[in-house]
């Protein structure tokens, strides 16, 4: 049975799960319309659908004292984390979400996002945001279905990087 609960110091080292691959089969097209954000989902053909792994993060979970580490564990094994950390305004950052390949597709994100959820609830934030890349229709489509909905978007963050041409979506949660 999988369970989600706050990483504590004992367990600090468990922040540090690897990132895994994941593919990236389309692109999330989004748009504003009379004060009202939409979206289409662009399916690539299968010979355009590639994979990607975001390089791993080495946190330090001493150093990050104003973040909370949220883990999903199969025994004592974490299979998932989200970090979540203070927002300036009222919801508060979903700053990392990921599982553990063999894991997914077992709602193991959504059991994190609940817990996440919850975590904000109690600090008495509004809800929560995060953003996925337009070019990450998986990501994008989990949290909208996970009670997320679209709420800008930054299309010059990527400026000047390897990743040109890419944008952020800005997702939100409400939890009140």
């Amino acid at each position: 049975m999988i369970i989600t609960r706050i990483i504590d110091s004992q367990h600090k080292a468990d922040v540090n799960i690897s990132n895994e691959p994941f593919k990236l089969f389309g692109r999330i097209l989004v748009t504003y319309h009379d004060g009202k954000w939409d979206y289409q989902l662009k399916k690539y053909s299968s010979e355009k659908v590639t994979e990607m792994r975001f390089p791993d993060e080495n946190y330090d979970y001493d150093a990050m004292k104003d973040s909370v580490f949220v883990g999903a564990y199969d025994g004592k094994k974490c299979i998932g984390l989200a970090i979540l950390q203070p927002g300036f305004f009222k919801y508060m950052y979903l700053s990392d979400l990921k599982v553990n390949k063999k894991y997914r597709g077992q709602h193991v994100g959504q059991k994190l996002i609940a817990k996440a959820k919850e975590i904000a609830r109690e600090k008495g934030y509004a809800g929560l945001y995060t953003q996925g890349q337009d070019n990450n229709p998986g990501a994008c489509l989990f949290y909208l279905k996970t009670g997320f909905y679209i709420g800008g978007m930054d299309t010059n963050v990527y400026c000047h990087t390897k990743q040109e041409g890419k944008a952020d979506i800005i997702f939100y949660c409400d939890v009140k």
